[in-house]
């Protein structure tokens, strides 16, 4: 559940991603995916440009793509440990293609930069853990409201977001979290959050995501896919969350997936194909029925 020993305890982490792992996203993902990050790009019509704006803390800074000369739903990725890397771009593109208008954002802005590792070997190899703490430590529940608020309000102002529709939002890891923290943020304008393999759904005090299910909208949507290795060492994250989920009003569905922890993460060495596919089915039924 995103905890030191169980990341470094995943093996092959330094397997590098393989063609047939990008292959499944398609071959403009896979071409974006081996590319740097950022920069403008129109390949299969997509529009792709890196993006800076004011937000609350800081500079946010990410990748913005969206179909050349459309109007769509805006979605925010929320990158896992690793942060802003070519994998997650990948990720980011192939839902513009389905029609929407994503932002991947740099989770760690308020402390960094940019892209800081090339793919979670990279993460691994370098003291990814240690590096990314002090990053980690400055995102309280509190912070990661207020940076959903000011990446809302710039969503909004995008010719390429139809800001009368609702917006989405997904993470993985330790942002999983961060999805239901943002649609309580900012209630009735997040109307979808998808979280994969998180941890600290359940931990701490009323500000824990499970608290806040109860309080989200009837309009709102939330998947939460559960990997079979943190359900395993949860001791009742998933028995927590699905009494939650039956008392919400929202529209909430926890899932365990037959995968392990980073199961869904193309440049992960947990990565699973066949369940990776059956998520990204959901996340896009999701958001088709909320958006």
């Amino acid at each position: 559940m995103c905890d030191r020993d169980h990341l470094e305890s995943m093996k092959a982490l330094s397997r590098p991603v393989s063609r047939r792992q990008f292959g499944a996203f398609g071959a403009a993902g896979a071409m974006a995916a081996c590319a740097p990050v950022g920069g403008e790009d129109g390949q299969a019509g997509i529009t792709q440009r890196n993006v800076t704006f004011a937000a609350d803390g800081g500079t946010m800074d990410g990748v913005f793509m969206h179909r050349a000369g459309t109007t769509n739903p805006a979605v925010i990725l929320w990158p896992d440990i690793a942060g802003l890397r070519p994998a997650k771009i990948a990720m980011g593109r192939r839902l513009a293609e389905d029609g929407f208008s994503v932002l991947v954002a740099n989770p760690y802005y308020r402390s960094v930069a940019g892209q800081q590792f090339e793919d979670f070997s990279d993460w691994r190899s370098n003291d990814g853990w240690n590096r990314v703490m002090p990053w980690r430590e400055v995102n309280t529940p509190d912070a990661v409201m207020a940076t959903a608020r000011s990446v809302v309000e710039w969503l909004d102002e995008q010719d390429a977001v139809d800001s009368s529709r609702g917006i989405g939002n997904q993470g993985y890891c330790m942002t999983g979290s961060w999805t239901i923290l943002a649609a309580s943020a900012v209630r009735g304008r997040i109307k979808a959050a998808a979280s994969f393999h998180s941890g600290g759904l359940t931990r701490g005090d009323a500000m824990a995501p499970v608290n806040l299910l109860a309080g989200l909208p009837e309009s709102t949507g939330v998947h939460i896919g559960v990997a079979r290795d943190d359900n395993a060492r949860s001791e009742g994250m998933k028995d927590a969350l699905d009494t939650a989920a039956a008392s919400a009003t929202a529209d909430v569905v926890v899932d365990l997936y037959d995968g392990d922890h980073g199961w869904t993460v193309l440049d992960s060495p947990a990565y699973a194909e066949a369940e990776a596919e059956r998520a990204w089915s959901n996340l896009l039924a999701l958001y088709r029925a909320k958006l």
